[in-house]
């Protein structure tokens, strides 16, 4: 008979008989099958949230498009609730190219305005994604000297090398690019030399609360000695303080972006006055 802490391993070991395995699953399913409904009823917004320039916190840089569902009842659901679920399957790419759609929209309908879209690396090789991006380039061409694509840290060293290809051809066509995360440890810094990132954003866990953490404020020094010494524009990601902005500044960030400043909105600005001069 297995002691004790057999009996345990056994417990919470994976298999289909595990009650926790089981609710996690029936969890996961349960957010596919939310997410695949609002895809298939068009259910699906951005989220718009400032970017700050640091020296002048009163100026916005540009706007981070955030992916929203909405479920049956309404409810908007921001992309932290879902996203790990759906990333790598198809449901993923069919996303990042509805993100991708209406952030050009925007961009097309608001000559001011400068975006940045989140989308994964396995979307590189998505036709739909790509199609959609030609469309409105062609349709508009200064459209993508507005337009910055945000890649995750861990999605970019997937496939490094399909990432330096895809950036080097959109970069000829104006596109930013920004790693997101920057930080969070996945990447090899033989790759990052090959990258040539235009933004950095600095992982939140570094950021908050960094005006009472020396250890933060010593590693996000480092981030951004190491941004600056390649050219790049350094973003600080969940400022949620004006102590922790001052830091920010002082160590030489660019761009500060949290709530302290806005969270982000699905009724930016321009959308209310464009629904206010159609009203008139």
């Amino acid at each position: 008979m297995p002691g004790p802490n057999k009996r345990m391993m056994a417990d919470i070991a994976p298999g289909s008989d595990n009650p926790l395995n089981f609710a996690v699953t029936r969890r996961d399913q349960q957010t596919i099958d939310m997410v695949a409904a609002a895809i298939r009823h068009k259910q699906v917004l951005l989220a718009y949230q400032p970017v700050m320039q640091a020296r002048d916190q009163s100026k916005i840089a540009f706007y981070e498009g955030l992916i929203r569902v909405l479920d049956e009842t309404g409810r908007v659901i921001p992309a932290s609730a879902f996203m790990d679920a759906i990333e790598s399957s198809e449901l993923g790419r069919q996303l990042d190219t509805l993100a991708l759609a209406k952030g050009l929209r925007a961009l097309n309908d608001n000559p001011e305005l400068r975006l940045s879209i989140n989308m994964s690396a396995r979307s590189i090789g998505y036709q739909p994604w790509n199609q959609m991006l030609d469309r409105w380039l062609k349709r508009n061409e200064l459209i993508g000297e507005r337009l910055v694509l945000e890649i995750t840290e861990s999605s970019a060293m997937l496939v490094p090398e399909l990432v330096v290809d895809f950036m080097d051809r959109l970069q000829m066509q104006g596109i930013c690019f920004a790693m997101d995360d920057f930080g969070a440890g996945y990447t090899a810094l033989r790759h990052f030399k090959e990258f040539c990132f235009d933004v950095i954003k600095i992982d939140g866990q570094f950021i908050q609360g960094i005006a009472n953490d020396p250890d933060n404020r010593a590693m996000t020094a480092a981030l951004v000695g190491i941004a600056k010494h390649f050219d790049m524009l350094t973003v600080a990601e969940f400022v949620e303080s004006q102590e922790d902005a001052d830091v920010l500044v002082s160590l030489g960030v660019d761009c500060l972006q949290g709530y302290h400043f806005a969270a982000a909105t699905t009724r930016p600005a321009w959308l209310r006055d464009n629904r206010i001069r159609q009203a008139v």
